[in-house]
């Protein structure tokens, strides 16, 4: 089992009021599975993601990630599984303005110190995968928006991630170019990755295997796909 929520809460106090957020959710997600999580404003999904990803804990219950008790780890902790467990993909790419593809996506290697040369092999290894080997040295204001958004995938991959985060990939660009980043999803998928995709649109849900809907901080269904 490569995540395992058991009866997980998250309650925001936000002056005299107190926000239940997430309320006993239990979910397990097998490696390699293709998970699309959806649901109205306010039903929790960014809060599940940011638990998920790592960027927020949980007030009540546990969260195991590949066998490692997340639920308990302190903010140094946090961000070292992060960095080695998870890869990121934005709507709005989060990319440097001033440095070219190659380097951003050098980025999250830079930060746990592999050395250079591997660094930039890696790098390379993962824009070749995303379809972007003739525009690494180009920097964001030279790529389109579907481009963009390869740049951040192949940043996602590059540490070779148990899980590919994405929040509304698709969200800033056009249905062609995101059908083309839904399409290098699925193939990510096939070759062994395990991706979650946080999403309000019903059409991009569908590529997935699984979808979780969530409402009012519950999941309301969880349904898998038929092929």
């Amino acid at each position: 089992m490569l995540i395992q929520l058991v009866n997980l809460s998250k309650v925001y106090d936000i002056g005299a009021v107190r926000v239940e957020a997430l309320r006993g959710i239990n979910l397990s997600i097998e490696r390699n599975e293709y998970v699309a999580i959806m649901g109205p404003s306010g039903s929790g999904k960014s809060t599940l993601m940011n638990v998920l990803g790592c960027l927020d804990t949980p007030t009540s219950g546990e969260y195991l990630l590949n066998n490692n008790r997340v639920s308990e780890m302190d903010d140094d902790q946090l961000a070292e599984i992060r960095n080695r467990e998870i890869g990121f993909v934005f709507q709005t790419f989060n990319l440097l303005p001033r440095a070219n593809a190659l380097h951003n996506v050098e980025l999250p290697l830079i930060y746990n110190g592999t050395p250079t040369q591997q660094r930039r092999q890696l790098a390379k290894e993962a824009l070749e995968k995303v379809g972007l080997e003739d525009r690494m040295h180009h920097k964001p204001n030279e790529l389109s928006g579907g481009q963009r958004q390869r740049v951040a995938i192949a940043r996602a991959l590059v540490n070779k991630p148990s899980i590919i985060l994405a929040d509304e990939p698709t969200g800033n660009l056009d249905s062609k170019t995101g059908d083309e980043i839904m399409e290098i999803f699925e193939a990510l998928h096939e070759q062994g990755n395990t991706i979650i995709l946080v999403t309000h649109e019903e059409y991009i849900a569908e590529h997935s295997d699984r979808i979780i809907r969530l409402r009012d901080g519950s999941i309301e269904r969880d349904e898998s796909m038929s092929r």
